[in-house]
């Protein structure tokens, strides 16, 4: 009897896509699933030839020699004995049709090639770890080196981690032969799950070690040293690798991860690499002009000249008085915004020299004020014609 064309069984024309055949077999498949049709041989059958048939057209390179040669492509390559029956390349099709299906029911996605003994690489990795610390401006702008201390799991001195009591060791699980997984037969399907002896892990623990219990870790508080770059910010994080968790009986530790946030400053705001402060100066000092002192990061003082008439909200840049770029050669700069301050609690004496300045005011000392107060008198004047 002929073997029916694949495409035909699939139900798809011969331009179809992966996605198109994907497509079609899952639902198909699922149509005449043995497990959804049981004791039906003709929707065993079904499905067997649907198993072929996607087998065959989703690999690009057997598609193509099917297009070419038809059936005759495969007589030697379907993955039959000589003797009959179905052979590893066969169960390895069957096992990527069943994930496909039915997802992570019968324990996880498969990994690639044959499965082996377990090792010391495939155990379980420590959690990784978060610290939390909060620095000054002034420790961001030059850097820190810092202590801290964290409570956290790390490999038991007794046993070194193994788990298993000093003189002894883990042996292969008996359940699964040091695989972690064990394989059952369910009708035309054989199911693979992790082992529930050793939980995946290919070894037990006979004699377990007294001082952690055998899990090959305890909690204790390390103390680290962690070395805070020059400009960083706020939210930085500093990865110190292999600090966080010790892993499960041997496992490789996780990672410790310090995140930075930054205390409010009581002069300054920081914008990126720049630097910003507000500084109040006295009414007589921005009109007759003269000198301020300002703080700066690095501790010193920097001297800023106030130019005569100077206006409340002007800026004064102080070049590479900024913060340093995280691990570059560039510097920020400082900008200085003065801020103009009215007297308050005038004396008698100072009210009567403001009230003779103020009469000499025409004379274009207040050029701003005195052109608006002209345009809102014309604007007025307009409204009344």
């Amino acid at each position: 009897m002929a073997k029916r064309d694949y495409y035909d069984i699939l139900g798809v024309p011969r331009t179809a896509t992966e996605q198109d055949l994907k497509s079609a077999f899952r639902t198909m498949a699922k149509e005449c699933h043995p497990d959804r049709n049981p004791g039906d041989k003709a929707a065993e059958q079904n499905f067997k030839d649907l198993n072929e048939a996607y087998e065959a057209l989703k690999d690009p390179q057997k598609r193509a020699a099917y297009d070419k040669f038809g059936h005759a492509a495969f007589d030697q390559s379907m993955g039959r004995h000589p003797g009959g029956g179905f052979g590893p390349d066969f169960a390895s099709s069957m096992s990527d049709i069943f994930e496909d299906l039915f997802g992570e029911f019968m324990g996880g996605r498969r990994g690639g090639g044959a499965a082996g003994p377990r090792n010391r690489s495939s155990r379980e990795r420590g959690a990784d770890l978060r610290y939390n610390m909060e620095i000054t401006l002034e420790e961001a702008y030059a850097g820190k080196a810092a202590e801290v201390r964290v409570p956290t799991s790390v490999a038991c001195e007794t046993c070194t981690g193994t788990g298993a009591k000093p003189g002894t060791k883990p042996t292969q699980c008996p359940t699964c032969g040091g695989h972690g997984k064990v394989r059952a037969s369910q009708g035309f399907f054989t199911i693979e799950r992790t082992c529930p002896t050793c939980a995946g892990r290919g070894e037990v623990i006979d004699d377990p070690c007294s001082a952690c219990s055998g899990a090959g870790r305890q909690m204790r508080e390390r103390t680290l040293q962690i070395n805070i770059p020059a400009g960083v910010e706020d939210g930085t994080k500093v990865r110190l690798v292999g600090d966080g968790e010790a892993g499960l009986r041997g496992g490789p530790p996780g990672d410790l991860y310090i995140f930075l946030s930054l205390k409010p400053h009581s002069f300054f705001q920081r914008d990126g690499a720049d630097i910003f402060c507000k500084v109040p100066i006295a009414m007589t000092t921005a009109a007759l002009g003269g000198q301020i002192e300002v703080p700066t990061l690095d501790g010193t003082a920097s001297r800023v000249k106030i130019p005569e008439g100077t206006a409340s909200g002007k800026q004064f840049r102080l070049k590479n008085k900024g913060m340093p770029v995280l691990r570059s050669k560039v510097v920020g700069d400082l900008f200085i915004q003065v801020d103009v301050e009215t007297p308050k609690n005038l004396t008698r004496r100072q009210r009567e020299l403001l009230e003779e300045f103020e009469g000499e005011s025409h004379k274009g000392t207040s050029p701003e004020s005195t052109g608006f107060f002209a345009r809102v008198k014309d604007f007025f004047e307009g409204k009344g014609g």
